[in-house]
């Protein structure tokens, strides 16, 4: 557990990296990345050829004579979701940092990223049940606010249960947002929350691993630990039998996230610990844009 002073000094290092990767790179390629979500009245203005004529304005254009359209500008403002695992299965890590560091880091850039382009940010933390939710808001005050519980926030269930977290969501989610999921998707049955999600909302889900989910080194006997549940067992790492059915596994939990991902019409990025994912993050939003 991190001390309120180290929590805060982390929340000061996570603002100045945010700021620096928001401005530098990001100025722009977010905000375009993700359309507004309709149009709002701007003005009315004399009518020019080529203006639509459904948009002609009927009362001004009676009033001085000749016609006069009205003039519509794209709404900007956002709502962004994190929607965050915090189970167990994410304090494992072997490059770098934890996968949960990791996930903080990200959910930290992009709360940033939001608040800097006037966007509301919120957060639900889950692990098998949902642990917190803080709902969108405005402002540096906010951001900060979450990126503290980002540090701070600690499981109380023993597994991962995305499901649960999606139709939390869903309920109390009324109007079309952005929603990252944050994860390393070591979970299973949430293919129908996913695309009841994915219908009204952009959804976009990153996956974040380590190279030892993937590869089993060679290193003889070894004693493993099921983070969420406790279990324990004795696995024979020199066995090229044991270490390729492990690597198989990983795949298979992969694909099916990818295939889930596919078929809601949701966007899956793939985040390895020790790996830039300022350039995964910047790739998709320059993706998007075109």
């Amino acid at each position: 557990m991190l001390t309120t002073a180290e929590i805060l000094k982390k929340v000061r290092e996570l603002e100045i990296k945010s700021k620096k990767l928001t401005s530098d790179l990001f100025t722009g390629e977010y905000h375009s990345a993700f359309k507004g979500k309709g149009m709002s009245f701007k003005e009315v203005r004399e009518y020019a050829a080529g203006d639509d004529i459904r948009f002609i304005d009927w009362n001004v254009s009676a009033r001085f004579g000749h016609p006069f359209s009205k003039i519509f500008e794209e709404e900007r403002e956002l709502t962004v979701m994190l929607l965050i695992d915090i189970s167990n299965s994410s304090l494992f890590g072997t490059t770098y940092a934890r996968k949960r560091d990791i996930i903080t880091e990200i959910g930290a850039v992009l709360g940033f990223s939001a608040v800097n382009n006037a966007d509301k940010i919120g957060i639900i933390f889950y692990s098998d049940r949902v642990e917190a939710y803080i709902p969108p808001k405005k402002g540096r005050q906010h951001a900060l606010y979450i990126v503290r519980e980002l540090l701070s926030k600690e499981p109380k269930g023993r597994g991962t249960e995305l499901a649960t977290a999606l139709r939390f969501f869903s309920n109390v989610t009324r109007q079309k947002s952005i929603a990252f999921i944050l994860s390393d998707f070591l979970d299973a049955n949430y293919e129908d929350a996913l695309r009841i999600a994915g219908k009204k909302h952009d959804v976009i889900g990153i996956k974040v691993y380590d190279k030892m989910d993937q590869q089993l080194p060679d290193a003889g006997m070894l004693l493993a630990e099921d983070a969420e549940n406790g279990n324990t067992k004795w696995i024979d790492s020199s066995d090229a039998f044991v270490r390729y059915s492990y690597e198989k596994e990983f795949f298979r939990v992969t694909e099916y996230c990818t295939q889930i991902f596919k078929k809601a019409g949701c966007d899956l990025l793939h985040v390895k610990t020790g790996e830039d994912y300022v350039r995964v993050l910047q790739r998709f939003f320059l993706s998007r844009n075109r």
